[in-house]
């Protein structure tokens, strides 16, 4: 695979205090993250939706990058600061970078998928992203503007506690309570699922319906195959085809999702 995703942006984050403030404000579990990685992780409102979806980045030095949508970097480094408070670290201002995506070598493992896939900032802009948005699609690793909202989403619904984007062994952080609830319980009614039809889907942000109730959306198509974030219990009760646009959808797991496409009752 050589694909080069572009409109990114890096924010470096330096000093003493950068990886346990860090630490106690985002999803993911950086401490326990490897040098040389990338994971998902999110900055979460206190209700628990996804106010910000982005790459943390961890060189051979030890060093964090974050890497978030070039449209939202500036914004995104200023509500890192408000947290700041008297923190020892440093926030850099937001750098546009071009990524190259690779199979075989490069700067960071991206830890989202099960097999190996690599990112390395490149002075290229060009390259085709569909082989890698098919990747994406099978296993289940979302990204916010093509799949779903920011503050429309807790982490279970887009699959950020399957692919490593959340720790549920570390301490505290913004959000935590909602997340945690929801794990112990069991109730996360939403996820992001592979959508299948016989033919090719309909664009992004065709509603997937149940005769004309809605109960999801398609987020990235490429051909056949689609990401789409669902009403589990409403997906399993259908009585007619689940349909998007006018084709008539299947729906499987992510690769290594540890769910069921019948969610399991909350039983407190």
């Amino acid at each position: 695979m050589n694909a080069v995703l572009t409109g990114l942006s890096h924010i470096a984050i330096d000093g003493e205090d950068a990886l346990p403030w860090l630490q106690n404000l985002i999803t993911a579990d950086i401490e326990s993250q490897p040098s040389g990685t990338a994971l998902g992780a999110a900055l979460l409102t206190p209700q628990g939706k996804i106010l910000f979806d982005f790459m943390v980045l961890k060189d051979a030095t030890e060093k964090l990058i974050l890497e978030v949508r070039a449209e939202l970097a500036s914004i995104f480094a200023q509500r890192l600061t408000i947290y700041k408070l008297r923190a020892k670290l440093t926030i850099g201002a937001p750098d546009d970078v071009a990524i190259a995506i690779r199979s075989d070598t490069g700067t960071w493992r991206d830890m989202r998928f099960g097999v190996p896939m690599w990112r390395s900032v490149t002075s290229s802009g060009a390259g085709d992203r569909t082989e890698y948005d098919a990747l994406r699609i099978t296993h289940g690793v979302a990204t916010s503007g093509l799949d779903y909202a920011l503050n429309d989403a807790f982490p279970h619904d887009v699959n950020l506690d399957q692919i490593g984007g959340v720790g549920f062994r570390k301490g505290c952080y913004v959000g935590q309570e909602v997340v945690s609830r929801m794990q112990h319980r069991g109730t996360a009614r939403r996820r992001l699922v592979v959508a299948t039809g016989e033919q090719d889907l309909p664009i992004q942000g065709t509603p997937v319906t149940v005769g004309d109730r809605e109960i999801g959306t398609l987020g990235t198509v490429v051909g056949h195959q689609a990401l789409a974030i669902i009403r589990l219990d409403k997906a399993a009760e259908a009585e007619v085809p689940v349909m998007a646009g006018g084709v008539a959808l299947c729906f499987g797991l992510p690769i290594g999702a540890t769910f069921s496409l019948k969610p399991v009752a909350d039983h407190g």
